[in-house]
């Protein structure tokens, strides 16, 4: 017996002996100093600025989203989820009482305990016990498995708000860019329609030359093409105007009615925001998928230092005090009080690789955490890279389709004006109203391609500032 537990020591100082668990290497990884695409021109532009704040459409619909969007209260339910885990994980570390109550019966067969008993000795066949306890138990965790788990729980908390941080900036970032397409409708059919009067004013002046025998009726003919083929640019807008209702009463979790109420709200006239001036280093502490990345990364940390302190002993400490009484009168005399203190130690002697399995499990999912880590980093850059590139390149479309706007409109004017002063003939005027017909809506286009690309960085950069902890 002496010799067994011997053994059984020097196994459970053997797997004491083991060591920590196995390192992972986590290194930081490596950023370049500065973007880029990044305007060589410092500015004080906030982030926030790049979202169309002015635009009481988007403000509307925002608020509406922020307070009813199922997919950002899913996100805020698995917040309360990670933190009960951890609440669990926490309660597991302090001692557990408990209380418990039982009447027992029990029925004695005599001839158990011989053929015949001794002269006046009798015993009770049946009896009824009555008992009352209060249990308690508690792990000392000695080797802190217990407090790895909670770590890990607490990280989860992180994780789960970092990911409901993206969710609500990928919301608000495609709710601001679906208020910007439909400007951009808005802007385009007045552009359509520009072209459609100017069409059709030719057409009538085509019209008039024909009827007076000083022009063909084929002048009118292709007047009056131009003028429908921009209104078949303008119904075409209809499906548009569809497919983004569509899209905003998914975002916002509104009828189609509450969606275009609020974007009939006429919003004002703003200026193109300059690009913020930013670092690389800042979507580490920025991007709310990054954080959630390093979240579960210290998750996974936490998680293989509980599984490999599952090769130490673990300990155990319990306690009872109560009442044993075979009569309910008796349940409360001195006698009926009893009680119990007890130790134990338990560690694994011979699991044929079990632990060790589940260590190297636990290993790999930290490196598989840590690969999802640097993925999101250089997602995150490379989001941000394309983001002031979409800037420089949209603002280099929006400067050139405007000149082509404003130089065609003014050549369309010049013919005009040539035509009656009879310096150019009907042909000429028609082509130029023919060149200058949707430069207007290509310059609307551009513009909203421009406002689109300033939300694209605003949710590469990490959206709204996360505050330090």
């Amino acid at each position: 017996m002496r010799q067994i537990l011997l053994l059984a020591g020097t196994v459970a100082l053997a797997s004491c002996a083991a060591g920590p668990s196995p390192e992972v290497a986590t290194p930081t990884p490596v950023l370049s100093p500065q973007f880029l695409y990044a305007p060589d021109v410092q500015t004080d532009a906030e982030l926030a600025a790049l979202l169309p704040q002015d635009d009481p459409g988007f403000g509307t619909l925002a608020a509406q989203a922020l307070a009813s969007s199922p997919t950002l209260a899913e996100a805020l339910a698995r917040i309360d989820q990670a933190r009960a885990v951890a609440d669990r994980d926490g309660a597991e570390r302090l001692p557990s009482v408990g209380a418990n109550a039982s009447v027992t019966g029990q029925r004695t067969n005599p001839r158990q305990f011989g053929a015949s008993l001794p002269p006046g000795v009798s015993i009770d066949t049946e009896r009824v016990s009555y008992a009352a306890n209060l249990t308690a138990r508690w792990d000392p965790d000695l080797f802190g498995r217990l407090r790895a788990q909670e770590r890990a729980a607490l990280a989860r908390i992180d994780a789960a708000n970092a990911s409901s941080r993206a969710v609500r900036n990928a919301l608000l970032s495609e709710i601001a860019a679906s208020v910007i397409d439909w400007r951009t409708l808005e802007a385009r059919q007045k552009a359509i329609e520009e072209d459609i009067a100017a069409a059709e004013g030719l057409a009538r002046l085509a019209g008039v030359r024909e009827r007076a025998g000083i022009a063909p009726g084929f002048d009118r003919v292709r007047a009056q093409s131009a003028a429908d083929a921009s209104r078949s640019r303008l119904a075409a807008l209809e499906s548009e105007r569809a497919r983004l209702t569509g899209r905003l009463v998914t975002l916002t979790a509104q009828g189609a009615a509450q969606v275009h109420a609020a974007l009939a709200l006429d919003p004002p006239v703003a200026e193109l925001p300059p690009p913020p001036a930013a670092l690389p280093s800042t979507l580490l502490v920025n991007r709310p998928d990054v954080l959630s990345a390093a979240a579960e990364l210290a998750a996974a940390d936490a998680e293989l230092a509980a599984t490999a302190r599952r090769r130490f002993p673990s300990f155990d400490l319990s306690a009872a005090l109560g009442l044993l009484a075979f009569s309910p009168a008796d349940l409360f005399d001195e006698d009926s009080l009893v009680g119990s203190l007890a130790a134990s130690v338990a560690a694994p002697l011979f699991d044929f690789g079990r632990i060790e399995a589940e260590i190297d499990g636990a290993a790999a999912t930290k490196r598989a955490a840590f690969q999802a880590y640097r993925g999101s980093v250089y997602a995150a850059l490379g989001d941000a890279e394309a983001g002031y590139g979409l800037i420089a390149a949209a603002d280099r479309e929006l400067a050139a389709a405007q000149a082509e706007a404003t130089s065609l409109q003014r050549a369309a004017r010049l013919a005009e004006t040539r035509q009656r002063a009879g310096l150019a003939d009907f042909l000429t005027v028609l082509e130029a109203r023919r060149a200058a017909d949707a430069s207007g809506e290509r310059a609307a286009a551009a513009l909203g391609r421009a406002r689109r690309a300033r939300v694209l960085l605003w949710q590469a950069l990490g959206g709204e500032v996360q505050p330090d902890d």
